[in-house]
């Protein structure tokens, strides 16, 4: 991100807090697979993995001659996970693949946004990270179905695929009954109200899922007309007539802080939670309460460690952990291909070579 340089030595090579965030617990080796020798260590490393993943455009790793069938001939056994833009078939097989084209194509973009107002694109880049867990979970079915058969298999996932999966029930409803799809901002398609509140300092994200909960809702805020009023007697009114609805809520949720009104909320039974910025996440106690950050000693550091964000799963036999910290390029090259066999000369040689 811009200004982050400033938290990396200058001899940490390509290093950020977006890289760091998704690569600890992993090692980095470098080879150039444009080199004969090189594809011979890929092979090398293939024949003693479970899992080979890569993410070039579809038919790249098949002309550098290190394909799934190349692979597949050197060890029967192994998964071979392919992500890409578009899936290696169909007439954009060929087309590379960004986040933000994959929810642009797929249709993310046109129900992200405010009401009425322009396409909004998420903060992070969800499109990406669901087609990663995607795939973590495939190749887990994979190595599954290797555990019973003795065969591995190709899988492959793509950020288009994966947003038309994400668009579940609104994507049944236009297939199914022809309604396209809205966008709402953060209020809810068929619940009224709740929404995000305007407070006098930050936002409140609330509402009332059911008629009971509204008649609680109502008398919280002080509002008890609206309970009786026939425009909004039941959720399918209230949901019709939300524009008349929620300027009421939004003028009183006005009155009050976002504190003052969490202090109102508290222990009522009703979904209610602040809009919080990265300040009030991580200091939130439940972020320490489920250990969601972890700190460690971190020499690419200039303040010599860095906090992490945990494994969000808990295992009880099995306690994820944060075992190695964010790998430097290559950093663990020696050590994978001595791990592999090689002699200390022949690594020499090939770094002599520009192989590694």
């Amino acid at each position: 991100m811009p200004g982050e340089d400033v938290a990396w030595n200058s001899d940490a090579g390509p290093m950020s807090n977006y890289f760091a965030s998704v690569n600890r617990n992993k090692r980095s080796i470098t080879i150039d697979l444009k080199k004969e020798k090189g594809r011979e260590i890929l092979f090398r490393l293939a024949k003693q993995a479970d899992v080979v993943v890569e993410n070039f455009k579809p038919g790249t790793m098949d002309r550098l001659g290190v394909g799934y069938d190349k692979l597949h001939a050197a060890n029967p056994a192994i998964i071979y996970a392919t992500i890409s833009g578009y899936g290696p078939g169909g007439p954009y097989g060929s087309r590379g693949g960004y986040d933000p084209i994959a929810a642009a194509e797929a249709g993310l973009l046109h129900i992200t946004g405010e009401r009425k107002g322009p396409p909004v694109r998420t903060g992070i880049g969800m499109i990406d990270m669901s087609t990663g867990l995607y795939i973590h979970g495939a190749i887990l079915a994979a190595l599954y179905s290797r555990a019973a058969t003795g065969q591995g298999q190709r899988i492959d996932a793509s950020l288009f695929e994966t947003q038309i999966s994400l668009l579940t029930n609104v994507g049944l409803s236009w297939l199914n009954l022809g309604i396209e799809a809205d966008r709402w901002g953060c209020q809810h398609p068929s619940i009224a109200p709740y929404d995000a509140f305007e407070t006098k300092d930050l936002y409140l994200v609330c509402g009332a899922t059911n008629d009971a909960q509204y008649a609680k809702f109502c008398k919280l805020l002080r509002l008890d007309d609206l309970i009786t009023d026939p425009r909004f007697e039941t959720n399918p009114k209230r949901a019709a007539n939300r524009e008349e609805l929620l300027p009421y809520f939004r003028k009183t949720f006005k009155e009050k802080t976002t504190d003052e009104w969490l202090a109102v909320f508290d222990g009522t039974g009703l979904p209610f939670a602040p809009i919080n910025n990265m300040q009030r996440t991580f200091a939130h106690p439940q972020t320490a309460a489920r250990n969601m950050v972890a700190e460690r000693a971190f020499d690419a550091a200039t303040s010599g460690d860095i906090r992490l964000i945990a494994p969000p799963v808990k295992f009880g036999a099995t306690p994820p952990t944060i075992r190695t910290n964010p790998p430097r390029l290559g950093e663990h090259t020696e050590q994978v291909l001595a791990e592999s066999g090689l002699t200390a000369e022949e690594i020499a040689e090939l770094r002599a070579d520009g192989v590694v």
